[in-house]
């Protein structure tokens, strides 16, 4: 094997190399003593891998019959964070969740017709951040680092720069074109990427008035908080978490009253969830907070939902109530079953916020759990749509330091350790490493021995090259999926600000809309196909 050469070839010292070798004859004695192959004995015959490669050869050639439709709903799943590294290693531990070694293991994502890359640079920085982004998947434009809802003339933190240099989201086009619109977050409905959505603002922030500067509120800058219910005032579901930006300062929690930093944080005394309430009241608008109220409601007698599950982001999947707490695909399926009643279709942005958060604090099994609740809700907004009317997008927004190696062997828990000591230190060391981050820690002047920890610990901290107190962003390209109407449209390497472009275009909003009509007034994409030939697609793509 590769990492057996390596070993055997790599200059060490006499003792080193009596180590070196004595865990890799242990290693195979192990695996040998489970008396089960490394990999599934199948594999072994070539046959195999000849039928895999022809079967999805013969279900590539039939994606020359590309898929024209107008694109009566959207929606745009972003996993905050989830560059490719995080997609393997999402996938393996998918599979071995599910009792399988893991790597040949499909997720729902990985199930799209069509891939590309998306460069994620913001105007003003090599490595972005999820406000810059937001706007430029959102909006159309990059923008710079910071900033939602804004031009790159606009200036973080500047209030002043905001009027004139606002620009309008795809969820707008949607709702100014007459479909339903959503937003589903496990972050506070108002942090960076679903306020790029319906915000503008110059600082990302800016949650509620307390989050301002005296200057920017007397120049008349407004909090995101307020912006999500007076710019955009009818979205029809929005679900998240962050309730405590909407109410007045210090009014305590429903959830947790005695618990201080979970209070209200309104300088300015308005009870947000209060007024929307009172508008919706006769237009069979709902206000929820816990996962029993949401699950109670009938969607037929829901036209607007606004449901509010924790003060800040809502908890990791690992650790959420699942009385009291909904999970993302919970709240996906809900939303669907809300908007799709609209005739005229829907726009739905989902977002796995907190598969950035696990990877900031340097814990990989945090993240790589909520990358795979991601999956699931993919899974289930594909069951609850149609392939021929609804374009489906799943990327994210930037990447991180993260990445997973070691020479592991074929079905190596994802969180594991590689299956050889350093040949510097003699100490073992986990797969996942961070290039930066909290998880650095010296230990009697020497790296941490993992061996002595339990690495596989919900929020055990992998190891890092570089101490930070937060790991950062990475600035590789992120992966884009996508299938259904003019799916095929996202090929290649693009711009990120491309993305709701394309979506538009689809579904006949926003601009370039004369495609959409024909001379004699019908549309101009084709229309939907047959029951029975929209059948035989979905079979074909799905098996």
């Amino acid at each position: 094997m590769l990492w057996l050469s390596r070993v055997t070839y790599q200059p060490h010292t006499d003792d080193n190399m009596k180590v070196t070798a004595l865990l890799i004859i242990c290693s195979w004695l192990l695996l040998g003593s489970l008396g089960k192959p490394q990999f599934p004995e199948q594999e072994k015959d070539p046959k195999f891998w000849n039928t895999w490669a022809q079967r999805t050869l013969k279900n590539a050639l039939t994606l020359q019959n590309l898929n024209k439709n107008k694109a009566k709903n959207l929606i745009f799943f972003l996993g905050d964070g989830m560059g490719v590294p995080t997609v393997t290693a999402a996938r393996i531990l998918k599979g071995q969740l599910n009792g399988q070694s893991g790597e040949e293991t499909l997720l729902e994502m990985d199930k799209f017709p069509f891939v590309s890359l998306a460069k994620t640079y913001n105007t003003n920085a090599q490595v972005p951040d999820s406000a810059g982004t937001a706007t430029a998947f959102l909006c159309g434009v990059k923008a710079n680092e910071g900033t939602v809802g804004v031009s790159a003339a606009a200036v973080r933190s500047q209030c002043n720069t905001t009027e004139g240099n606002e620009v309008t989201s795809i969820l707008r086009w949607a709702k100014d074109a007459g479909k339903a619109v959503g937003i589903v977050t496990t972050t506070r409905v108002n942090h960076a990427t679903p306020s790029a959505a319906y915000a503008h603002s110059v600082d990302r922030e800016w949650y509620s008035d307390s989050e301002m500067p005296a200057e920017a509120l007397q120049a008349g800058c407004k909090d995101i908080a307020r912006q999500l219910f007076e710019n955009i005032p009818n979205i029809d579901v929005v679900l998240g978490g962050g309730r405590k930006y909407m109410f007045p300062k210090n009014k305590s929690d429903v959830e947790y009253p005695n618990v201080l930093k979970h209070s209200g944080t309104r300088k300015d005394g308005r009870n947000l969830v209060q007024e929307w309430t009172d508008r919706m009241k006769d237009k069979k608008g709902h206000y929820v907070w816990n996962k029993k109220q949401l699950l109670s409601l009938n969607p037929n007698n829901v036209d607007y939902l606004l449901g509010l599950f924790e003060p800040g982001d809502l908890t990791y999947d690992l650790e959420r109530n699942t009385d009291n707490d909904p999970s993302l695909t919970e709240m996906v399926e809900v939303a669907i079953k809300i908007l799709r009643k609209n005739p005229s279709g829907f726009y739905l942005l989902v977002e796995g916020g907190r598969i950035d958060h696990g990877h900031h604090e340097g814990k990989a099994k945090q993240a790589l759990h909520e990358a795979v609740e991601m999956d699931r809700a993919i899974g289930r907004a594909g069951l609850l749509t149609s392939i021929h009317d609804t374009l489906t997008i799943v990327t994210a927004d930037h990447s991180h330091v993260f990445n997973f190696g070691g020479y592991t062997v074929r079905g190596n828990t994802i969180f594991g350790l590689a299956p050889r000591v350093s040949d510097i230190d003699q100490k073992p060391f986990t797969s996942i490493l961070y290039g930066n981050g909290p998880g650095y820690k010296i230990v009697n002047g020497a790296r941490e021995n993992v061996s002595t920890i339990d690495y596989q610990e919900n929020n055990y901290q992998a190891q890092a090259a570089v101490p930070l107190s937060m790991e950062t962003h990475g600035g590789e390209d992120v992966a884009v999926f996508a299938k259904g109407p003019l799916a095929h449209l996202l090929h290649g390497v693009h711009e990120q600000n491309y993305i709701p472009h394309v979506m538009a275009y689809a579904a006949c909003i926003g601009q370039n809309r004369e495609h959409c009509l024909a001379h004699s007034g019908t549309a101009g994409l084709r229309p939907v196909f047959s029951s029975i030939a929209a059948i035989l697609t979905a079979t074909r793509l799905l098996c």
